[in-house]
């Protein structure tokens, strides 16, 4: 050895570093193809590099694995729809990108006797190499992408495509075994001898994937889209009110009883009012049928949708590792404040002015504290009457990983209360159930208090005071310097007023010499 290293063989299929320099936290917008057997897909990330946002994102569903297993050889049709989409990308790519695309292929194109003349015909009209992966490869950067969103997560993703379905455990930030196997619903589709052929394949296959992957009754993450599918059927079913796939959780009872509703309901009526389109929704009985064998083998104690897969699984391999141990969430909610907040780093003030209040939260809800402080002035260009609203979409809609649903509103909840006293007669209070009586109480008393230490300083470097809390006795003891106390104004008063109220206390101010 020299002591160089070449890229190519450093960085396989991925031709480069995303981070020229890993020392930075944002990306240049990088773009990703990822040619599945139902789908070709389009992403460019950007923004806050450990959880990057979807700067642009477009599906074509091609169905190229079609009959692959009659044929032998990709869907025709889908084949021409997967170039034109491919030369589609490659042009928006070049308008909006700052480098080249990286392209990967899955079980389709590698299984099918042309796939090779398709990546030829690819590079030759497009000039796009796309690297064609094996079930492995798959089933570790699926992952990966999971482990994106839920840095130090545990237990197994299940990640189903067209053609196949991958299994792969993960135990806090490291991927072990893996395997793949042919229960994509396209292939489930050929399968002869009808449902009887199907159930017997289906079981036999399962069967076998439980014998090499072993017991795994932890955690069970679902990626891909046909499940992305079932979640959104299964939220309908239910009357859910918070519409965010990612993190969606599901019991087994739950999967059971969705199944029995998709049989009863017309499909067509069905994937209108759940949003599903018509080629998806003609795979998910096929892939409602396996994920009941995957949870009958397994017996998680837990269901999580993931809306991250392969495409951010690529993002997450090229990540140094300091880089990969920065939580999701607060590094989105720093990057938001840097571009958004009108005095950045005041989030941090706040949150080291307000923290007494919290002493007793546990380090899950502490990290939800500092998110609230980060963003509690990032929608101030909003419409005054508009911004309270506005700041509980952000939370609950947001692309925004590392985030459980209950904390999504609890986040949203706080930013309301940021603005508007009283959380009744907003258009969000169906969401409000998915908290308790306490979690609403709490979320009430953060939102005030960074109601209240807002207007206590407009400079990220000023003294704000202090705080001083003695819950036993339920008193809130305000300190300020000297150079603040011309700020403790009126509107201030009336503030401080609101948090003691929040929290059923009694209140001093003194100013200190």
């Amino acid at each position: 050895m020299d002591g160089t290293t070449d890229t190519t063989q450093e960085w396989g299929p991925f031709g480069r570093p995303l981070f020229d320099d890993h020392s930075a936290r944002a990306l240049s917008r990088v773009g990703v193809v990822d040619v599945g057997s139902n789908s070709v897909r389009l992403v460019v990330f950007d923004g806050a590099a450990r959880s990057p946002a979807y700067f642009y994102n477009e599906k074509i569903m091609c169905a190229l694995g079609a009959g692959l297993s009659e044929t032998g050889r990709l869907n025709p049709e889908g084949r021409e729809r997967a170039l034109s989409a491919i030369r589609r990308f490659q042009e928006v790519a070049r308008q909006i990108c700052h480098g080249e695309l990286t392209a990967v292929a899955t079980a389709a194109v590698r299984e099918a006797e042309d796939g090779p003349d398709f990546c030829e015909e690819v590079l030759r009209e497009t000039g796009l190499k796309v690297h064609v992966i094996d079930g492995q490869e798959e089933a570790r950067l699926s992952a990966q992408g999971v482990l994106l969103g839920w840095p130090g997560s545990y237990g197994l993703v299940c990640d189903i495509g067209g053609s196949s379905m991958e299994l792969a455990e993960i135990d806090r930030d490291t991927v072990g075994k893996r395997v793949t196997s042919a229960l994509g619903p396209l292939k489930l589709k050929d399968i002869k001898g009808g449902k009887k052929g199907r159930r017997a394949y289906i079981n036999e296959t399962l069967d076998a994937l439980k014998e090499e992957m072993g017991s795994q009754r932890n955690r069970l993450f679902l990626v891909g889209g046909s499940w992305r599918a079932i979640a959104r059927i299964d939220m309908y079913r239910r009357g859910y009110p918070l519409h965010v796939l990612h993190e969606y959780r599901m019991s087994a009872k739950a999967i059971n009883a969705t199944a029995e509703f998709i049989k009863d309901h017309d499909p067509e009526e069905l994937r209108q009012k759940c949003g599903v389109s018509a080629s998806r929704m003609a795979l998910v009985p096929y892939a409602i049928d396996v994920l009941k064998g995957v949870i009958r083998r397994f017996k998680p104690h837990d269901i999580a949708v993931s809306s991250y897969g392969i495409r951010e699984g690529m993002l997450y391999e090229q990540m140094p590792d300091r880089l990969r141990r920065r939580d999701p969430l607060i590094e989105a909610c720093r990057f938001a404040e840097a571009k958004d907040a009108r005095i950045p780093g005041c989030g941090k003030v706040l949150f080291q002015f307000i923290q007494p209040l919290f002493n007793a939260a546990n380090e899950d809800r502490r990290r939800i504290i500092k998110a609230a402080c980060l963003l509690h002035d990032v929608s101030w260009r909003a419409h005054p009457d508009y911004r309270a609203e506005t700041c509980f979409d952000y939370a609950t809609r947001a692309n925004l990983g590392g985030l459980r649903h209950s904390e999504r509103v609890f986040l949203g909840m706080a930013l309301l209360h940021r603005y508007r006293n009283k959380y009744e007669g907003t258009r969000f209070e169906d969401m409000f159930a998915v908290l308790d009586d306490k979690q609403k109480k709490q979320a009430e008393v953060l939102g005030k208090a960074l109601r209240f230490g807002a207007m206590l300083w407009m400079d990220n470097s000023a003294d704000t005071g202090e705080l001083k809390w003695r819950p036993k006795k339920r008193h809130l003891q305000l300190t300020l310097p000297p150079t603040a106390a011309a700020l403790y104004g009126e509107v201030a008063k009336a503030r401080f007023q609101s948090l003691l109220d929040a929290l059923n206390a009694t209140g001093e101010v003194r100013i200190s010499k």
